[in-house]
């Protein structure tokens, strides 16, 4: 009976509802829910992966403690990914322009508010248009007290400044400009630890999209000095602290004594940048965000839930952007819509079976004003283009030469025809905020 007040929005009754579960103690029962979302990083460069060149003890920990997924993928830039993860709808039937979440989208934070729930945002918006964008783009997309968070810590809503040091910060409704020796991400992180402590006896979801990794790169506070000019280097350092925030989240649940009742997830939302190298398994993945290649659209996806999620699980699921939120509505005890593209992974998370994707989709248009789609369905070995393009991801994850003649390979045929199908079920042009003409291969 609830799950029709979500899906017919009726959020004064749906309040109403939650009120009694809470005075009878039932609301105690859901689970607080953190999405941590690091900005720029692909699963190359974590410990729990294999990596021995990038430090990230606590996100390792997660994982043992945890589960980690072998099969995540993103869109492959960062706006079409927080879209995606906010909505849990494709790129193709909801995203119109770089750097904006159109306003008649339902977001995972209004859930969560719809459902009880005490929300806030920290981190990265870049889903308003900012000041910095053309005035066709700007403030066309969404604020995020109209996402449904009620408490927000944001770099990048109506304007940029910096990210890093001496860093402009959106703070519940108002900017301010941070000194010249305090670190965005720090305070994001603190405004977090905060928010928890402050809430900690009702369920509340934090959603954490990471201002760290993304360049510049630049100095963290653990580099060994604030002048250091060396991307690769700068760029470590930046991985390390961005693990280190991420350990302050998961320490705080435990000083909190609320552990037990609180599901963090942690993943990137794309690839790493194209100027960063990694080595991995004895090969050098060379970043690739931007590109639809595996090292542009995989990335890392650690659960932890004691309790409830196994201890030291990998899991070879695919997951989609799209399936978070149907995954945490379930685990917060709400019905997600029906016509949602994301599947509730939740029964995986648990130790279970579950209903595992059998393929995923990618419509990826990051300028649709002046770019072509690029349209891809995959499985965890196969992956079909829109445009024919066909290859065996894990034997050519670079994708340097797609198979052209596979007549007689019993396995290339099958899974070609089982894509194709996919393919052809799902929307081939999606939309744009405004009219600009035909649009042009972007280089």
């Amino acid at each position: 009976m609830l799950a029709s007040f979500w899906l017919c929005g009726r959020t004064a009754l749906t309040a109403v509802v939650f009120s009694f579960l809470a005075a009878t103690g039932l609301a105690a029962e859901r689970p607080n829910i953190i999405l941590i979302m690091a900005d720029d990083v692909g699963y190359e460069c974590f410990g729990c992966y294999g990596s021995r060149q990038y430090s990230t003890p606590n996100i390792d920990r997660l994982a043992r403690h945890g589960m980690r997924f072998q099969h995540c993928y993103s869109q492959p830039l960062c706006t079409p990914s927080r879209v995606k993860i906010m909505t849990g709808r494709s790129n193709a039937r909801n995203y119109s322009a770089f750097s904006v979440l159109n306003r008649d989208q339902r977001t995972i934070g209004q859930y969560f508010r719809d459902a009880g729930y005490e929300t806030a945002v920290a981190g990265k918006w870049q889903l308003l248009g900012a000041e910095h964008y053309s005035e066709r783009f700007r403030n066309k997309g969404t604020w995020p007290r109209d996402a449904g968070f009620d408490h927000m810590c944001l770099w990048q809503v109506d304007r940029l400044g910096s990210r890093f040091w001496k860093p402009l910060l959106y703070v519940d409704g108002a900017n301010r400009e941070f000194g010249k020796d305090d670190y965005g991400p720090e305070v994001a992180t603190q405004y977090i630890t905060d928010f928890m402590a402050a809430h900690q006896d009702k369920p509340f979801f934090v959603y954490y999209p990471m201002i760290l990794v993304h360049s510049p790169f630049v100095p963290a506070p653990n580099s060994a000095s604030r002048e250091s000019k060396n991307r690769q280097r700068n760029f470590e350092d930046m991985v390390s602290y961005m693990d280190e925030l991420v350990g302050r989240i998961a320490q705080k649940t435990e000083e909190l004594g609320i552990a037990d009742r609180t599901l963090i997830l942690f993943t990137g939302d794309n690839g790493t940048h194209k100027s960063i190298q990694s080595e991995l398994g004895g090969q050098t993945i060379q970043g690739g965000k931007g590109s639809t290649t595996d090292a542009g659209t995989r990335v890392p996806l650690v659960a932890c839930w004691p309790g409830v999620v196994p201890e030291a699980r990998v899991n070879d699921d695919l997951v989609d952007f799209a399936d978070f939120l149907p995954t945490l509505l379930e685990a917060a005890g709400a019905t997600a819509p029906t016509d949602l593209d994301g599947r509730s992974f939740l029964p995986q998370l648990k130790g279970e079976v579950g209903n595992p994707r059998e393929w995923i989709y990618c419509y990826y248009c990051p300028r649709p004003e002046r770019t072509t789609p690029a349209r891809f369905v995959r499985d965890k070995r196969w992956k079909l283009y829109g445009d024919g393009r066909f290859y065996d991801v894990a034997d050519d994850p670079a994708e340097r030469q797609p198979l052209e003649d596979i007549a007689g390979d019993i396995p290339a045929e099958t899974a070609r025809r089982k894509l194709a199908a996919a393919l052809e079920s799902l929307p081939a042009k999606g939309q744009t905020l405004l009219d600009f003409g035909p649009a042009i291969e972007e280089n």
